[in-house]
């Protein structure tokens, strides 16, 4: 009994899905790529303001026809990996968390976010770049550590202790407390030369010194300590760290606060800057430059970001 290999050829025919799907399948995953690609060229080319927006929708066509030929290239290995993550989708629809209401989710919140950003290749780069020393970071946010827990439970006593609130705004002044001790006390040094050193949470405490990412991973493990999300971002040659405000009303109460009553003095006629995220939520900064919550960035691009939930 002889087994018989099938050529190329043959299993190229037997994947081959009918004309009509085929067409189908090409064009959707087309608009997909489309979308998002022509956002990024209408952010960074110029507006010739032509009249309804011609220009723009020619840059569209454009975008639509290229990306077409190009699926059409590789039409019988494009429609195999669709088929297999379309099975990859059902088996987590059915049995695991992320199925297809939460790729619809997560699509809708990446086109919305690159549509408010001038920047939206950045949302791209972001979640393709690898986050540098990421386990290291990660290990290092100790915020579960003792002595982190009660120092960013004594700048919560220390500074406004005064202003008695509850529920989120109460955790958001405590935020903003634990951002003002560690600014007031941080001293930046540079690592040994030719070594990227990432000093533990517990271990910065000692001295409140380091580099940008030593200070981002002490803010980052304070922040979660009192109840807050912090995240850290990598843009080039630099870490920092955000905290998370929430929606547009939130964003209110966290500017009402700063530039109202907490940091008046320092955010006096300065703006506040933040992120808005591909699900609408809103990060504010608190790098070391920073001399209030939400101070100017030292880079806005965002290659990156580690999120402690």
């Amino acid at each position: 009994m002889t087994i018989k290999i099938p050529t190329i050829a043959e299993l190229k025919e037997k994947l081959s899905l009918p004309k009509p799907w085929d067409i189908v399948v090409i064009f959707l995953l087309n608009i997909l790529i489309a979308i998002p690609t022509f956002l990024i060229a209408h952010q960074n080319l110029i507006d010739l303001e032509w009249i309804i927006h011609l220009d723009r929708i020619i840059i569209f066509i454009i975008i639509l026809v290229i990306i077409q030929l190009l699926l059409r290239l590789v039409k019988t290995i494009i429609i195999l990996i669709v088929f297999l993550y379309l099975i990859a989708l059902l088996y987590g629809t059915i049995f695991g968390n992320y199925g297809f209401n939460r790729v619809f989710e997560d699509y809708r919140y990446m086109v919305y976010s690159m549509s408010e950003t001038p920047n939206p290749q950045d949302i791209i780069v972001a979640k393709l770049l690898p986050f540098p020393n990421k386990s290291k970071i990660i290990n290092a946010v100790d915020f579960s550590n003792p002595k982190v827990r009660n120092f960013a439970l004594s700048a919560t006593t220390k500074h406004f202790k005064e202003f008695k609130q509850t529920g989120d705004r109460r955790r958001m002044i405590q935020c903003f407390a634990v951002f003002k001790e560690i600014r007031n006390r941080w001293n930046y040094v540079n690592d040994p030369k030719g070594r990227e050193y990432i000093a533990y949470a517990s271990e910065s405490l000692q001295h409140f010194s380091g580099d940008c990412d030593d200070h981002a991973v002490l803010m980052a493990a304070c922040i979660k300590a009192v109840g807050g999300t912090p995240r850290i971002i990598h843009t080039r040659g630099h870490l920092y760290p955000e905290m998370l405000i929430g929606n547009k009303n939130d964003l209110e109460t966290a500017i009402y606060l700063i530039k109202e009553e907490l940091f008046k003095q320092e955010s006096h006629y300065q703006q506040i800057h933040y992120h808005i995220d591909e699900r609408g939520q809103i990060w504010l900064n608190l790098d070391y430059t920073a001399s209030y919550p939400g101070g100017k960035f030292m880079s806005e691009e965002i290659l990156g970001e580690l999120t402690f939930n």
